[in-house]
């Protein structure tokens, strides 16, 4: 289980100390013994999601990284259980579904075994622990899952032409992780690229042909898909007269275009320019006309016509404020990525003193967390309470302190 004796330490801003330490007690009550279908102790996203206990998705990956603060044993775990049930088409399952108390008609664990995958950011988590523990024997298993991983988009996400998909756009199962997200409002069914799917794509392939070198392992073929994909996504999903990425739908017809975060993965996953990048930082996600909120990052521009406090339609989220803040560092922008740490950690531990929660995500001006909506199923209808899989406050805060004199 977690060793907390490992995290005992004085944080510098003390305002941010009581939600901090909140979030460990989560980490704690969220991790279980080892059970079916896991080898080792496992996390639940979080305590109090409405569907009862789950695991995976890209939630999983901001836990792990919030992990590799303060025990990186435990976030090696969570990685190893993420891969194990992949399947044999290299699919690795997206959310999987445990019995508990708050499901009881959920009798055993279970998840989709052929077409619900996730976002496959776990390879920077990957990359970070490794970076962090220097233990670089662990590639080994993680590159043949990579490699799995890989065929199972190209036999199963592949758009036509070029680039990749998400379930999204073929039949609205919300794959991406960001659930009817306005960028599908008008868009017809149909196998066409993602700006998210192909960033993400891109950036296995880009982890293929690293870890491939590390390994000793030919990586031709992967450095060829890395940069075939990145001359796509620069070339044929990009609209010049704003200085944004789209998907293919909406590159083509503007009527259809909306500002939203799934248009920075090109940026997140280093696919793009120097110039490019600062355009969009400066015009942007540091614009508060667009992204910067008083608790970054909207997930829909403010200036967008679909901008609402609804799930994914506007509220901020820590952990796309987090991956905005890592793609600013990557680009030698520590001033933006100083703003939008800064930004989010003050109005996460505001929130947390007048609530006494976490927040799956947050009202972007610091408003009343009954305002934002989440589903119109739901009830309450709003974001759930003790949310850990949208929340890695431990990695923001240490990216915070890593760069705040820069």
């Amino acid at each position: 289980m977690i060793n907390f004796s490992l995290i005992a330490q004085e944080i510098t801003n003390k305002k941010w100390q009581p939600v901090l330490d909140y979030t460990l007690e989560l980490h704690k009550k969220c991790t279980y013994p080892a059970a079916y279908p896991f080898e080792y102790e496992w996390e639940e996203i979080g305590i109090g999601y409405s569907y009862g206990p789950a695991f995976g998705h890209w939630d999983i990956v901001h836990q792990v990284l919030d992990a590799l603060v303060y025990d990186s044993d435990h976030a090696l775990k969570q990685l190893y259980n993420n891969i194990k049930n992949q399947e044999p088409t290299g699919m690795i399952p997206g959310s999987i579904w445990l019995p508990g108390d708050r499901n009881p008609d959920r009798k055993e664990a279970k998840w989709s075994k052929e077409d619900e995958g996730h976002p496959p950011v776990w390879v920077v988590a990957v990359d970070d622990y490794v970076a962090q523990t220097g233990n670089k024997s662990v590639l080994k298993d993680f590159y043949a899952a990579l490699i799995r991983q890989i065929s199972w988009f190209e036999n199963n996400r592949r758009a036509n032409g070029e680039g990749f998909f998400y379930n999204d756009i073929v039949k609205r199962r919300w794959e991406s992780g960001v659930d009817m997200g306005v960028r599908f409002d008008e868009a017809n069914l149909g196998p066409q690229a993602c700006i998210d799917a192909t960033s993400h794509v891109y950036s296995l392939y880009k982890h293929a042909n690293k870890w491939g070198k590390e390994l000793g392992v030919k990586s031709d073929f992967y450095n060829k898909r890395e940069n075939e994909l990145k001359t796509f996504i620069n070339d044929s999903l990009f609209d010049a007269k704003t200085g944004s990425y789209f998907d293919s739908w909406s590159v083509k017809d503007k009527s259809k275009q909306h500002f939203v975060l799934e248009n920075f993965w090109p940026m997140m996953v280093g696919a793009i320019s120097k110039e490019r990048a600062d355009f969009i930082i400066d015009e942007y996600l540091m614009n508060p006309k667009h992204f910067l909120s008083e608790h970054p990052i909207t997930t829909v521009s403010m200036s967008d016509p679909k901008f609402e406090l609804r799930m994914w339609r506007g509220p901020a989220w820590n952990s796309m404020t987090y991956w905005a803040a890592r793609a600013c560092i990557k680009y030698g922008r520590y001033d933006a990525a100083k703003i939008l740490l800064k930004r989010a950690l003050d109005s996460t531990a505001n929130q947390f003193n007048k609530t006494g929660k976490i927040w799956e995500f947050y009202h972007p001006n610091s408003g009343n967390q009954k305002d934002v909506k989440r589903k119109s199923h739901n009830k309450p209808n709003m974001p759930c309470p003790d949310y850990l899989g949208h929340n890695p406050l431990w990695a923001m805060y240490k990216l915070y302190e890593e760069i705040k004199t820069r």
